[in-house]
């Protein structure tokens, strides 16, 4: 397309620059110079330095970026037979134009656009793309609508993929806490199955070998061990020393498993002189049918002391995740916040790894009232942000508190922290810190949105090398709440 009257007549049917006089057309034909790219080129890269303003005028584009290593294609335009069904209500003009969010904001770009057959665009460079902003005030008014769209857009985006990665955290979380009590249930259980044929041969054989002054005597014994805690502490040397009296003399006695005897009661603590005292009243005769039932009542009660300790850990694993998703509830409500950052902390458990968690929880907390389920999406995010930026290991810090008519939680960091130059923009939308692939841009905007919008309140932060301190401050009776909760100085 060279001749100047063509394209003059191309831009004015595009919305775009319908409304703009004869004059202002006149000048933009002038300043416009049609560039072709064929199928898959790039117009530009995700990350980079932004320069040209783009105008489609055949063609399409295919605006994708990568996330956590995936590339997912954001959207598509096209210069002619749009499709019929626009399910994200996308405004025809946004077909025809792109790059301008990052030339108005001074970053870079926050996709990638690769040509998809063979196109046709205007590339307005960034000084000329402005001067038409000045010039031409109805290109603003068709442009900045766009641009609104697009940023709420990808912002749902956004918050739809929160949720995905949220349900993947969650799901990876659960399966890698639910491994241990799972596994430790499933093997008390194939265990205890094989301990009852031996508890009930035992038991024949000591009913059949004991006097009734003898099974008086060993009913007292079962009935102290059962009021026998576990010790808090033990001796692995004095245990081990324990083990080995009680092992030798059992199988001296006649004992048939004198090992499992002797390692059931060492695990309680006790020793050789406390068993003996205990089966004195039993004759030398029937000992070894005591000893033996013995060995078989320690062993099939550690292993039902096994599915007691594993189920409530199941139990708890269930109730952190239904604080974390606040299921089956409603929106707004009253809560307690330190449950949910612990929830989250629990999600999150395979990540910390490597990481000291601090909690700093003032007593006496009073509830919150808002809304659980989004503002456990911030402190994911928070707490994701504070491991990357230690590179996942190091010290979190994270502390609740009230002061006047606001709770206020902060997370701390010993990572690297956020350069001063940037401090103030992390909370734009598209802005991001991390290197290109490993962020949206959007995770803190959308914190800050949940924030400042939806609860009233205020989020900042302050970074040196070795502590970045992030601060969300919220009214304690929610978004109706008429509180300010403000940082001072700020």
């Amino acid at each position: 397309m060279t001749d100047a009257g063509a394209l003059r007549e191309t831009l004015r049917s595009l919305e775009l620059f319908a409304r703009l006089t004869e004059d202002q057309l006149d000048w933009l034909t002038s300043v416009s110079r049609p560039v072709v790219h064929q199928d898959g080129e790039i117009l530009f890269r995700d990350g980079d330095e932004a320069t040209h303003f783009y105008v489609l005028l055949d063609g399409g584009l295919v605006v994708s970026k990568v996330v956590d290593g995936r590339e997912e294609i954001l959207t598509r335009h096209f210069a002619h037979d749009m499709p019929s069904e626009q399910h994200d209500n996308k405004p025809s003009a946004a077909h025809r134009f792109t790059g301008e969010l990052p030339l108005l904001t001074e970053g870079g770009y926050v996709a990638t656009v690769a040509a998809s057959g063979t196109t046709t665009v205007l590339a307005y460079p960034k000084a000329v793309f402005l001067e038409m902003l000045a010039r031409c005030q109805g290109v603003a008014a068709v442009l900045l609508p766009v641009l609104a769209w697009r940023i709420k857009s990808s912002e749902f985006q956004a918050r739809n993929r929160a949720t995905v990665e949220a349900l993947g955290t969650l799901a990876a979380g659960l399966a890698h806490e639910l491994n241990n009590p799972a596994a430790a249930v499933a093997r008390a259980a194939e265990d205890l199955g094989e301990a009852i044929d031996p508890l009930i041969a035992t038991a024949q054989d000591w009913g059949a070998a004991a006097s009734a002054g003898e099974r008086a005597a060993f009913d007292r014994l079962i009935d102290e061990l059962a009021r026998t805690a576990d010790p808090l502490d033990s001796d692995p040397f004095a245990q081990a020393d324990a083990l080995d009296d009680i092992e030798d003399w059992a199988g001296d006695a006649g004992a048939s498993r004198p090992g499992l005897l002797a390692s059931g009661v060492a695990d309680l603590g006790l020793g050789l002189d406390w068993l003996r005292t205990r089966l004195a009243g039993v004759g030398e005769e029937a000992l070894p049918a005591a000893l033996d039932h013995l060995a078989a009542v320690l062993e099939t009660r550690a292993l039902t002391a096994q599915l007691r300790a594993a189920g409530p850990r199941i139990s708890q694993l269930v109730a952190a995740t239904r604080d974390y998703t606040n299921l089956d509830r409603a929106p707004e409500q009253q809560f307690s916040v330190t449950e949910g950052i612990d929830a989250t902390l629990i999600m999150l458990r395979a990540k910390l790894a490597r990481v000291k968690v601090v909690r700093e929880y003032a007593p006496g907390l009073p509830r919150l009232t808002g809304y659980p389920g989004e503002l456990n999406q911030v402190w994911t995010n928070l707490v994701d942000n504070a491991v990357d930026a230690m590179d996942g290991e190091g010290t979190l810090r994270l502390g609740v508190r009230a002061e006047g008519g606001c709770l206020v939680v902060e997370v701390a960091d010993t990572g690297q922290g956020i350069p001063e130059e940037t401090l103030p923009r992390i909370f734009e939308p598209f802005y991001t810190t991390k290197d290109v692939g490993k962020g949206t841009g959007l995770g803190l905007h959308l914190s800050y949105r949940i924030v400042t919008r939806r609860h009233r309140g205020s989020i900042t932060a302050r970074s040196l090398p070795g502590e970045t301190r992030m601060t969300v401050r919220l009214p304690l009776g929610g978004p109706s709440d008429d509180t300010v909760c403000e940082v001072p100085g700020a």
